[in-house]
């Protein structure tokens, strides 16, 4: 049993953790919207659309590098430097193997799609394989030592240069190769600073019982991120080869905008939530209230984003992206409606690989992914909005699959879990009828940014005014908390 002590260092390091995440979190994406915005501006929809059907297969090749080795090690209780070394030499030896399989198969991929220029293109992205092995289990360290600071520093660095690196190749004319210069950059910087701001070091142990032992937990990693892949990616896939990548370059930006949102609103605890969930698996009732208290917190910041976005996506697009962009506008729309469901999602994975049932959260995918593959296939060829709408309807049709595997874990009371939702629901339904009005009364008189900027503080007031009138318990919760990481960051500073 856990001791008081030992208790409150998990809890301050969470704090801690929360704090570095969030500045990682926030200034990793304030920068990407930036550089995405000017992008945007630069290249066109065919070229969005090209890069997005290189990264169908350098994503899909980049499963096999890790082997699911680095989730291995943040969830095992016990870890020594042979597992690491091991793990380590294993996931390098694989990156440089696939390095050179995918530079002599990119030709391949580019018949498939019918677009030779595909070829030197997905060559030199395959450098990636090398940086990343390089990269997975040094992080792995890092995370397992709740070390999020120095990870924070290494992201922020990576996009900044990468950004910066992008957007002058877009300047000179570079076209699709400012895109693969600024990935390339990207990953290049992450390995150097994380190398930089870890203390540990491979040495030359190999065992081929830790590769064993590694494996057959990170098999069902592996497996569910091939599942995952096509379950993401399968969208990206069938409008890149049914409807052309001018389609496709439409659907990618509206979706790259829902993946930041979920990086900024989800992602940030989600990352903390495994290495916290992991270390009170021997406590169930801890581990519980710490899935209730970090579903509600979440879902206060994210349920009022996602739910807002559709009535707001139109001036958004035309204030950051330009007017070229406009057949963005109804993807956007429909894809953020999705995203109450990735939070819930999010936090139940993390409660699966955090009690040791890595094959759970696979067959949940699966499920998932032959359900999406079906309603993309149906829909493809009506457009990029049907596609988008087959992709929110089964996310809410398979939602309860992944709540009755939860409730076999830890028991959860179905009533007192969807209270949670509530009091977000509603204040964020309050905040859409306050946004509609503004537009309604003023959309006539005002230019886009302006109509965005009222419509965004009133809705936000009234919001947090809700928040406070039906739930004043929760909305002094909520205060606490941000007090409390504002004298850490202080302290810190």
């Amino acid at each position: 049993m856990e001791s008081p002590k030992d208790s409150s260092n998990l809890r301050q390091k969470a704090v801690k953790s929360v704090i570095w995440t969030v500045i990682e979190s926030l200034g990793r994406q304030v920068v990407i919207l930036v550089v995405f915005f000017i992008l945007a501006r630069l290249l066109n929809p065919e070229t969005f659309g090209l890069i997005a059907l290189a990264s169908i297969f350098i994503e899909f090749v980049q499963i096999f590098v890790d082997q699911g080795f680095s989730v291995a090690i943040i969830q095992r209780q016990e870890i020594n430097s042979e597992h690491l070394d091991t793990a380590f030499w294993t996931t390098l030896g694989i990156s440089i193997l696939l390095t050179i399989l995918s530079v002599g198969g990119a030709g391949l991929a580019a018949d498939f799609f019918k677009q030779a220029q595909l070829v030197p293109i997905i060559q030199c992205l395959s450098i990636s394989f090398i940086f990343y092995g390089l990269s997975s289990v040094q992080q792995a360290v890092l995370e397992r030592k709740f070390a999020f600071k120095s990870l924070a520093i290494r992201s922020l660095l990576a996009v900044i240069f990468g950004g910066i690196v992008g957007i002058w190749m877009a300047f000179l004319g570079f076209g699709v190769w400012s895109l693969v210069g600024q990935q390339l950059s990207t990953s290049f910087i992450q390995v150097l600073v994380l190398w930089r701001v870890s203390d540990w070091r491979p040495g030359f142990q190999f065992s081929m019982i830790h590769v064993k032992e590694l494996f057959n937990f990170g098999i069902n990693i592996s497996a569910f991120n091939i599942i995952n892949f096509f379950n993401r990616r399968a969208d990206d896939l069938l409008i890149g080869y049914y409807l052309g990548l001018v389609a496709l370059g439409y659907y990618s930006i509206a979706y790259k905008l829902l993946l930041v949102m979920m990086q900024i609103l989800i992602s940030t605890t989600t990352k903390i939530a495994l290495p916290i969930f992991s270390r009170l698996q021997a406590e169930p009732e801890r581990l519980l209230n710490a899935f209730y208290t970090a579903t509600q917190f979440t879902s206060i910041i994210a349920f009022p984003i996602f739910l807002c976005v559709p009535v707001l996506a139109t001036e958004f697009i035309k204030v950051f992206l330009g007017e070229q962009w406009i057949q963005s506008i109804p993807v956007l729309q429909i894809l953020s409606l999705i995203g109450p469901v990735h939070l819930i999602f999010f936090y139940n994975n993390s409660v699966i690989l955090a009690l040791g049932k890595p094959s759970w959260r696979l067959w949940i995918q699966v499920i998932n992914t032959v359900t999406n593959v079906i309603g993309f296939a149906l829909v493809v060829r009506l457009g990029i909005v049907a596609v988008a709408s087959a992709y929110v309807v089964r996310g809410y049709f398979i939602l309860p699959i992944s709540l009755l595997a939860i409730n076999k874990l830890i028991k959860i009371n179905l009533n007192n879990y969807l209270r949670l939702y509530i009091v977000p629901l509603v204040a964020s339904g309050a905040m859409v009828i306050t946004i509609l009005t503004t537009k309604y009364f003023l959309g006539k008189f005002l230019e886009a940014w302006m109509l965005l900027a009222i419509s965004g503080i009133f809705g936000i007031s009234i919001y947090i005014l809700t928040l406070s009138i039906i739930s004043p318990k929760l909305f002094r919760q909520i205060l606490e908390l941000g007090e409390s990481l504002n004298i850490k960051i202080k302290t810190k500073v």
